[in-house]
């Protein structure tokens, strides 16, 4: 079972596995009332999801994280450096945008109020949920999909791997303002070019990315050369530089 239970902005993919129902991702904060209708929708309770995937510590997937814990019993499954970020609340502003569209579409977001990308840090009482995938907890959970490390994005990023479907999170991306599967914000553009290379020899069929529609993994073959020609645009005043950076 694979159930998209998100918004035009944000997918929340649910998938069930022989160790419960998976829930990749969270929306941005207040969504929380929304997923639940549509759990509810397809008759599954809250309470039935038994863990949350997070690919990375950002306001678009972790914004209403405390809300599904407070309505679970769910342990996070996590990159140990995330949780700085979710005890933060904010995203990162290292890297930058990846095109010039990108750039622009970010100060759109800022004019609109969401140039801060902040978002509720995660509650002290939920800490000993959060289960960082390089733990003797994770090692002894008996996980049931594999885990694939794909930094680029951000330094945290992680994607999942179950048969022949990947969720990538936000280490690719199909819809606007994305061009050629790349998704609109990068940390580290070498980092990226080899999580793409990773997520390639794993051989997915499918990838299901945290924004928009599914697609072969085969067309990250196809555009993975369009990578070597980012230019990084920082935000003005949030980047270390007003200038686009060349990276090689």
């Amino acid at each position: 079972m694979i159930l998209n239970l998100g918004t035009r902005v944000v997918n929340n993919w649910l998938i069930s596995s022989e160790a419960g129902l998976i829930l990749i991702d969270t929306g941005y904060a207040g969504g929380f009332p929304r997923l639940r209708k549509r759990l509810e929708q397809n008759g599954i309770r809250p309470e039935a999801i038994s863990f949350v995937f997070l690919t990375h510590a950002h306001d678009d997937h972790a914004g209403f994280l405390n809300e599904v814990l407070a309505a679970t019993e769910a342990a996070v499954i996590l990159h140990p450096k995330a949780i700085r970020g979710l005890q933060r609340g904010q995203n990162s502003f290292a890297g930058g945008c990846s095109s010039g569209l990108a750039w622009l579409f970010c100060q759109v977001l800022a004019l609109f109020g969401h140039g801060t990308h902040k978002y509720p840090p995660i509650r002290e009482e939920y800490l000993d949920r959060l289960i960082p995938v390089d733990s003797e907890r994770f090692r002894a959970l008996g996980f049931p999909c594999e885990i694939v490390r794909t930094p680029g994005h951000t330094e945290d990023h992680i994607a999942l791997l179950t048969g022949d479907a990947m969720f990538c999170g936000d280490a690719a991306m199909n819809g606007f303002p994305s061009r050629r599967r790349t998704i609109i914000w990068i940390e580290n553009p070498a980092q990226y070019r080899q999580s793409w290379q990773t997520i390639l020899e794993k051989a997915p069929r499918m990838l299901y990315p945290g924004h928009g529609k599914p697609f072969p993994a085969e067309d990250l073959k196809k555009f993975l050369a369009s990578l070597d020609k980012i230019r990084l645009r920082p935000l003005h005043g949030r980047g270390k530089s007003k200038k686009p950076v060349r990276e090689d």
